[in-house]
């Protein structure tokens, strides 16, 4: 596979280990194995990697909750980023929420963190409100929404 042409597809119990590989390098270990499991094994848990030349290189997850996508986690490797991988793991997993019912999606983000900040506001997501002290850091989360285009009736 060529590292300019990436490619998407859903993660799997079988993608534990790069999970818990891309989380410990992007995010200092957010996710324990336990939960790993429990979200690779669970349908109404989507999951998306972006894998370059056989390494998960992005990956965005989340909870569908009735018509809501609830995005959990976004990582991408800190080599690689900057390279719109982290978008491309995030819009898919967008475009599944859509496809399985979901009218909006939410997420937290630490109001310190411009990049997410940033790539959130280019997806087209919107403050609505903030969590004070939500990370074990201390530092706030704001409080993010997006309202999802609406499923294709034709089933395109």
């Amino acid at each position: 596979m060529n590292v300019r042409n990436p490619s998407l597809r859903q993660l799997t119990i079988a993608d534990l280990e790069a999970c818990r590989a891309l989380d410990q390098e992007a995010l200092g270990g957010l996710w324990s194995e336990t939960q790993w499991r429990t979200e690779l094994a669970d349908g109404r848990r989507p999951g998306v990697g972006v894998w370059q030349a056989e390494r998960l290189a992005a990956m965005a997850c989340g909870w569908l909750v009735v018509d809501e996508l609830h995005i959990t986690l976004v990582a991408t490797h800190p080599g690689q980023r900057r390279q719109g991988l982290g978008r491309l793991a995030l819009s898919a997993l967008l475009q599944r929420g859509v496809g399985a019912g979901a009218v909006h999606a939410t997420l937290e983000v630490a109001a310190a963190n411009a990049a997410a900040v940033g790539l959130y506001a280019a997806l087209g997501f919107q403050s609505a409100g903030v969590r004070r002290g939500y990370y074990r850091n201390g530092d706030d989360a704001l409080i993010q929404w997006l309202r999802l285009p609406a499923r294709s009736q034709s089933g395109e």
